[in-house]
């Protein structure tokens, strides 16, 4: 039996991530969070197989006891924005020699996360950063359809959140700490600046019609142009599904590009309140879209465009299911890997994909478009 703490665990994420891991007869759940009555409310609510353990927690007052408390044998770090957090959790985790897992999608925060290689390999345990949609999801696809290529050079992908998905506080912290600040991105075949929520474009996708997107800031920047060394642009954009808002933000990136605005994350509560306002008007239906390009064995052209359609708000599944695979692993003793890394290529997309079954949640892959090189 395996102890599995969740810090955040009655918010957004942690809910969802219980509710995955509730039913593993290998797995005592334990929901941290500020507010015990509320970890206690959704508690309740689990399908658990064991007694669901709850206790207060403010990692950034009581964590020692926390983990003293708890005795976890793997956490699950919830409780972003992780634009501004430091490795407290992780280095309490390994102190404690207790596995970790968190959902960061915070450039500097995944890339970084080796800093902490030798003490976890030292402790024999595994920290592992970024098991959400970038860069666990994103890498999985690449993995999947990389072997179809002799040389993989453009790779463009993006989301495009449903209105009605109930976008948390936290997240709209961490897509507001970047808007309209200058990132470097691959673009043929050079790091090149890009700035937060521009480069606007609309994309089709295939079962949601078009969609406005705008370049964010994620680890896949930073960490694929060494994995992938045959590429020469990467593109990562995300977006509202509704324009009027995602407009309404990409005007507001200008003042911060300019510098007349040092953040946008302030303002970021009362955008939120006014953005939900407009949920008449929108619907539950999210996308993911990946076109991978390149030359395949026989130096022709070959584009394969791999998409994800979430529908009754399910979308917040997709970022929310890689942790509870890789904890299931280690509960299971399926995972013996130790260290500290990005959450690259450790749960397939065949697993993702299986996971993500019970929900409404399609997946389809276009048909390889071949032309003369």
């Amino acid at each position: 039996m395996k102890r599995v703490l969740i810090i955040g665990g009655y918010g957004q994420f942690g809910t969802l991530i219980a509710q995955k891991l509730a039913p593993d007869k290998n797995i005592t759940l334990i929901l941290a969070g500020r507010s015990k009555e509320k970890a206690e409310a959704t508690a309740k609510n689990l399908q658990s197989a064991n007694p669901v353990e709850v206790l207060a927690a403010d990692i950034h007052k009581n964590l020692q006891t926390v983990f003293e408390t708890a005795k976890p044998d793997i956490v699950i770090h919830t409780a972003g924005p992780f634009q501004d957090q430091d490795y407290s959790v992780a280095k309490a985790a390994i102190k404690h020699k207790c596995h970790y897992i968190d959902l960061s999608d915070s450039r500097d925060f995944v890339t970084g996360i080796t800093v902490l290689d030798k003490q976890a390999k030292a402790a024999n345990i595994l920290v592992c950063s970024g098991a959400s949609s970038v860069p666990a999801l994103s890498s999985a696809v690449i993995e999947k359809y990389k072997t179809r290529f002799k040389k993989l050079e453009h790779l463009e992908y993006g989301i495009s959140t449903a209105q009605k998905t109930g976008m948390g506080l936290a997240t709209a912290r961490a897509v507001m700490s970047y808007t309209g600040k200058p990132f470097k991105t691959l673009i043929d075949g050079e790091m090149k600046i890009a700035h937060g929520w521009q480069g606007l474009k609309y994309r089709r996708f295939s079962e949601l019609g078009s969609r406005p997107l705008g370049y964010c800031d994620i680890p896949d920047l930073q960490l694929f142009p060494s994995l992938y060394p045959d590429l020469r642009t990467l593109e990562f954009r995300a977006g509202t599904e509704l324009s009027i808002l995602h407009l309404g933000l990409w005007m507001l990136s200008w003042p911060v590009r300019w510098r007349m605005i040092k953040s946008l994350a302030p303002l970021a509560d009362p955008l939120l309140r006014w953005a939900k306002t407009f949920d008449i008007f929108g619907t539950d239906r999210s996308g993911f879209y990946m076109e991978l390009e390149g030359k395949d064995k026989n130096n022709n052209r070959l584009i394969i465009v791999f998409e994800l359609t979430a529908r009754q708000g399910h979308g917040l599944h997709i970022p929310a299911t890689p942790a509870p695979l890789l904890a299931g692993k280690l509960a299971a003793g399926q995972l013996n890997r130790t260290g500290a890394a990005p959450c690259v290529g450790m749960v397939s997309l065949e697993e993702l994909l299986e996971a993500l079954a019970p929900y409404h949640i399609s997946w389809k892959t276009d048909d390889p478009r071949l032309s003369a090189s």
